[in-house]
Parts: structure tokens; sequence; C-alpha cells
């Protein structure tokens, strides 16, 4: 039998947030996306929704944006590309910089498939107040930067 960690009360409260956080997360998340058609991954979605509202990224800045991995984004990409929903272009200055934008077909895709998920976002954060929800945003936002905060405080 495995030993059990003690935990101080400090630690225990940070887990447990933790793991509510995470649930609902996951939850709302499987609820939203339920629009998205079975051949579309939730990474491809952020980045067709990126790119909608953002306009053609560095395939960088947009790894950056969906807080990926290069390498990841890179099959992302190639398979979107596949699909004819965007296009990928070399700088001719420096190769090593590649801009993805959206093809009139994924323009269109995403154009359509947006609305439904923000229609089921909405219907799902309908359980808080809008008082409720701003909090919660101001609350991940504080929590998002806190990493960043520590990152640059332990250098």
């Amino acid at each position: 039998m495995g030993k059990r960690h003690e935990s101080s009360k400090a630690e225990a409260m940070a887990l447990e947030a933790y793991l509510k956080l995470m649930r609902a997360a996951d939850s709302v998340t499987d609820r939203a996306h339920v629009a998205l058609p079975t051949h579309l991954t939730l990474t491809q979605f952020g980045a067709l929704e990126a790119l909608y509202h953002l306009g053609p990224l560095f395939q960088t800045e947009l790894a950056s944006k969906l807080l990926k991995s290069g390498g990841n984004l890179t099959l992302v990409v190639k398979n979107l590309e596949r699909d004819d929903l965007v296009t990928r272009t070399r700088q001719t200055g420096d190769r090593r910089f590649i801009k993805v934008e959206l093809t009139l077909k994924g323009r269109r895709f995403i154009g359509a498939l947006f609305p439904k998920i923000a229609a089921n976002l909405t219907r799902e954060f309908a359980i808080l107040s809008a008082r409720d929800q701003l909090a919660l945003a101001r609350i991940c936002k504080r929590l998002g930067r806190g990493r960043l905060l520590t990152a640059y405080a332990a250098t």
C-alpha cells in the first residue's frame, strides 16, 4: 500500500482548488465544444479562431497564443492546410518565419462555427451572474499572471 502524502492546510486548499478548477474547465469545454465537427480538434479550432479574430499570424505567434509547442502546432497547421482551411507562406527574407492565414474556405468554416461555440459558452456561463463572471475572469487572470511573476522572481 502506498504512503499518503501529508499536506499542510495551505497545500490541501491549493490542491482542492486546482482540482475543482481543472474539472470545471474540462466539463465546460466538453459541453461548449459539442458543436465541433468530429474531424476538428480543440487545438485546430483554437488556431482557426485566433486567425479569424486576429488575422494572419506567424506560426510562432500562433503557438504562443494557443500555449502550444512549435512542434505540436506545426502538425496542427499542417492538418488544417491539408483540409484547405489555412495556407502557410515562408517569409522571403527569413524562411524560418512561416505566416499562417485562413483560406476563403477556412474563413467561411470558422465564421459559421464560432457563433455556435460562443452561444454554447454563453449558456454554460449563464449559471453565474454577470458579477460572478467578471470576478472569475479577474481571478483567473491573476492566477495566470502569478506564474509569470513567480518565474521572474526566481531568476
